[in-house]
């Protein structure tokens, strides 16, 4: 009967590294989420500052949908406009690691007459 308290020992052992992988997991779903929400913001804000609007109405519409600790570029020239989003994610605090930045890009074709400007 000396097998009783081993399954209690494993338990033990095992349960720290569940919680470790369960946390590396929620956290990818979490920087996922934040890189497909970048994407997304970039490509609204590139498709309204092609159609011209103010490139202040632009940055407002991309950074309301992004993290607050994103940082947002817009560019417009004459034939095209380029918004550029990084957004940290930090990682949970046993894991320990630094953040990783994600990063969306997106580019369209300015509509003729859209004058160039740059924030």
């Amino acid at each position: 009967m000396s097998d009783r308290g081993m399954a209690t020992a494993e338990i033990a052992v095992a349960l720290p590294s569940l919680v470790l992988i369960t946390a590396m997991a929620l956290w990818g779903v979490r920087a996922a989420s934040i890189q497909l929400a970048c994407t997304d913001a970039a490509r609204s804000g590139a498709r309204a500052a092609a159609r011209g609007e103010s490139l202040t109405a632009v940055r407002e519409l991309v950074e309301s949908g992004v993290p607050k600790e994103a940082t947002v570029q817009l560019h417009r020239d004459e034939a095209t406009v380029r918004v550029d989003i990084s957004a940290p994610v930090a990682t949970a605090a046993a894991i320990g690691l630094p953040p990783v930045i994600v990063h969306a890009h997106a580019a369209a074709e300015a509509e003729p007459g859209t004058p160039p400007t740059t924030p």
